[in-house]
Protein backbone atom coordinates (compact mmCIF):
# COMPACT_ATOMS: atom_id res chain seq x y z
CA UNK A 1 0.00 0.00 0.00
CA UNK A 2 2.72 2.17 1.06
CA UNK A 3 4.75 1.76 -2.16
CA UNK A 4 1.68 2.28 -4.32
CA UNK A 5 0.92 5.65 -2.82
CA UNK A 6 4.45 6.11 -2.99
CA UNK A 7 4.83 5.85 -6.92
CA UNK A 8 0.87 7.43 -7.07
CA UNK A 9 2.76 10.72 -5.13
CA UNK A 10 6.06 10.54 -7.80
CA UNK A 11 3.60 9.84 -10.75
CA UNK A 12 1.76 13.21 -9.75
CA UNK A 13 4.64 15.22 -9.25
CA UNK A 14 5.90 14.39 -12.72
CA UNK A 15 2.81 15.17 -14.74
CA UNK A 16 2.41 18.68 -12.85
CA UNK A 17 5.92 19.26 -13.82
CA UNK A 18 5.14 17.98 -17.06
CA UNK A 19 2.16 19.98 -17.64
CA UNK A 20 3.92 23.58 -16.30
CA UNK A 21 6.78 22.70 -18.54
CA UNK A 22 4.20 22.40 -21.73
CA UNK A 23 2.02 25.39 -21.03
CA UNK A 24 3.95 28.55 -20.22
CA UNK A 25 1.70 31.53 -19.11
CA UNK A 26 1.92 33.10 -22.43
CA UNK A 27 3.91 36.33 -23.43
CA UNK A 28 4.57 37.56 -19.67
CA UNK A 29 6.34 34.10 -19.44
CA UNK A 30 9.51 35.64 -21.05
CA UNK A 31 9.24 37.69 -17.24
CA UNK A 32 13.29 37.19 -16.46
CA UNK A 33 14.14 35.42 -13.95
CA UNK A 34 15.75 36.75 -10.83
CA UNK A 35 14.86 40.76 -12.02
CA UNK A 36 14.69 42.78 -9.17
CA UNK A 37 11.05 43.65 -7.83
CA UNK A 38 9.45 46.81 -9.17
CA UNK A 39 7.45 48.43 -6.90
CA UNK A 40 4.37 46.90 -7.07
CA UNK A 41 4.84 44.27 -9.22
CA UNK A 42 4.80 41.06 -6.30
CA UNK A 43 1.62 40.13 -4.80
CA UNK A 44 1.50 38.57 -2.02
CA UNK A 45 1.03 34.43 -1.43
CA UNK A 46 -2.79 34.87 -0.43
CA UNK A 47 -3.78 36.51 -3.84
CA UNK A 48 -1.58 34.63 -6.45
CA UNK A 49 -4.71 32.92 -7.47
CA UNK A 50 -6.21 36.04 -9.52
CA UNK A 51 -2.92 35.47 -11.59
CA UNK A 52 -2.98 31.88 -12.21
CA UNK A 53 -2.44 31.82 -16.10
CA UNK A 54 0.06 34.64 -16.44
CA UNK A 55 3.79 34.61 -15.01
CA UNK A 56 4.56 37.17 -12.41
CA UNK A 57 6.17 37.46 -8.85
CA UNK A 58 4.23 36.23 -5.30
CA UNK A 59 5.95 37.54 -1.96
CA UNK A 60 5.63 36.11 1.21
CA UNK A 61 7.62 34.52 4.13
CA UNK A 62 8.44 30.92 4.52
CA UNK A 63 7.60 29.09 7.36
CA UNK A 64 8.85 25.90 6.29
CA UNK A 65 10.97 23.96 3.40
CA UNK A 66 10.12 20.59 3.21
CA UNK A 67 11.46 17.58 1.15
CA UNK A 68 9.24 14.85 0.45
CA UNK A 69 10.73 11.16 0.29
CA UNK A 70 10.84 11.67 -3.58
CA UNK A 71 13.54 14.55 -3.57
CA UNK A 72 10.80 17.30 -4.47
CA UNK A 73 11.41 20.59 -2.15
CA UNK A 74 8.38 22.33 -1.52
CA UNK A 75 8.32 26.34 0.35
CA UNK A 76 5.76 26.42 2.51
CA UNK A 77 3.92 29.80 3.39
CA UNK A 78 1.31 28.95 5.66
CA UNK A 79 1.61 26.90 8.95
CA UNK A 80 -0.78 23.99 7.31
CA UNK A 81 0.52 23.67 3.42
CA UNK A 82 -3.16 21.86 2.79
CA UNK A 83 -5.53 25.28 3.33
CA UNK A 84 -2.82 27.31 1.78
CA UNK A 85 -4.01 29.21 -1.38
CA UNK A 86 -0.46 28.94 -2.79
CA UNK A 87 2.86 26.36 -2.99
CA UNK A 88 6.03 26.59 -4.60
CA UNK A 89 8.17 23.37 -5.76
CA UNK A 90 11.22 22.35 -6.30
CA UNK A 91 11.57 19.06 -8.51
CA UNK A 92 14.16 16.47 -7.37
CA UNK A 93 15.56 17.13 -11.46
CA UNK A 94 16.47 20.77 -10.00
CA UNK A 95 17.59 20.11 -6.82
CA UNK A 96 20.87 20.04 -7.45
CA UNK A 97 20.93 23.78 -8.65
CA UNK A 98 20.48 24.64 -5.22
CA UNK A 99 22.36 25.37 -2.32
CA UNK A 100 20.91 24.92 1.11
CA UNK A 101 17.36 25.57 1.00
CA UNK A 102 16.71 25.19 4.75
CA UNK A 103 18.30 29.03 4.93
CA UNK A 104 15.18 30.68 3.25
CA UNK A 105 12.39 29.26 6.36
CA UNK A 106 11.68 32.71 7.79
CA UNK A 107 12.64 34.62 5.39
CA UNK A 108 10.69 37.00 3.33
CA UNK A 109 11.18 36.46 -0.68
CA UNK A 110 9.65 37.06 -3.67
CA UNK A 111 9.71 34.09 -6.04
CA UNK A 112 8.64 34.40 -9.84
CA UNK A 113 7.32 32.57 -12.87
CA UNK A 114 4.69 31.30 -14.60
CA UNK A 115 1.49 30.72 -11.97
CA UNK A 116 0.01 27.40 -12.65
CA UNK A 117 -2.74 25.51 -10.36
CA UNK A 118 -1.99 22.17 -8.37
CA UNK A 119 -4.79 20.68 -6.56
CA UNK A 120 -6.89 23.82 -6.62
CA UNK A 121 -4.04 26.28 -5.36
CA UNK A 122 -1.72 28.29 -7.39
CA UNK A 123 1.63 27.47 -7.33
CA UNK A 124 5.05 28.55 -9.10
CA UNK A 125 7.28 25.98 -9.90
CA UNK A 126 11.12 27.03 -9.52
CA UNK A 127 13.53 25.63 -11.68
CA UNK A 128 16.61 28.08 -11.36
CA UNK A 129 17.74 29.41 -7.98
CA UNK A 130 17.31 33.06 -9.96
CA UNK A 131 13.46 33.05 -9.61
CA UNK A 132 14.15 33.38 -5.67
CA UNK A 133 15.09 36.35 -4.43
CA UNK A 134 15.63 37.07 -0.45
CA UNK A 135 13.80 40.34 0.53
CA UNK A 136 16.12 42.20 2.98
Amino acid sequence: MVAILLIASTLSAFIAYRVGLRHPAGPAAALAPGSESKTGDCVSFSDAGARVGTAGCVRGRILRVFTSRAGNTFLDFCPDYRRCPFTSVIFAADRGKFGDLNVLGGQQVEIRGPLTTYERRAQIIIHDPQQIHVLP
